[in-house]
């Protein structure tokens, strides 16, 4: 779907197959490395609310939470169920494909933060997504998308493959500001030293 507010094109796929074919077939594998994974797990430490209600968005077999931390429930959307059952930390799960159905099927204010874990580059209508999941926060809450350089090539959007970090960092920053409802995003680099980078982009829901 062309979105007008970006270049006509940017949101297009190599493989334009259906998506649930491709994601039929589970992939009990990691797409960062083990230290990126200890740094996202950081990070996570560092801006979600422990008790809090979390929505793992994009989600699969693993969501790397923090160990140390208890939530009140973890929610894990995805596009394979039997990655989703696999997932320890997840309360509940439902599979749905967002770039069919980018509205998220939750009453407004049911989430204390949404996390989405390298998976943003797959999106083909995140504006819609991203102000979807404004709507499903509570005031104050924060949405974490954490980026990195890994993908399936056919299946992320054409823009990931033609933007430089520095610009994929830009059009996520668009993203939260053209969904409405954040208050200015936040970028950090969490990327270890000989390791996968790790770039997170974040913002709360405006109050």
């Amino acid at each position: 779907m062309a979105d007008p507010d970006f270049p006509r094109g940017i949101f297009d796929r190599q493989d334009e197959g259906d998506d649930a074919g491709f994601y039929a077939q589970p992939r009990f594998v990691v797409h960062i490395d083990t230290p990126t994974i200890a740094a996202l797990t950081q990070v996570y430490r560092e801006l979600l609310p422990p008790g809090g209600a979390i929505l793992d968005l994009m989600s699969s077999w693993v969501s790397h939470l923090p160990d140390d931390m208890s939530f009140g429930h973890v929610t894990g959307l995805g596009m394979n169920a039997l990655e989703l059952e696999r997932n320890p930390r997840l309360s509940q799960y439902l599979v749905q494909d967002l770039n069919r159905r980018p509205e998220l099927p939750f009453a407004g204010g049911s989430f204390d933060a949404v996390v989405n874990a390298v998976s943003l580059q797959y999106l083909t209508q995140p504006v819609a997504v991203l102000r979807s999941c404004a709507r499903v926060l509570r005031p104050a809450g924060v949405h974490v998308i954490a980026l990195s350089h890994r993908c399936f090539p056919t299946k992320a959007i054409r823009a990931w493959h033609a933007l430089s970090a520095v610009q994929r960092l830009d059009l996520a920053c668009a993203y939260f500001e053209r969904a409405g409802g954040y208050e200015a995003p936040t970028v950090w680099d969490r990327s270890p030293a000989e390791a996968d980078p790790l770039w997170i982009v974040w913002a709360r829901r405006a109050t």
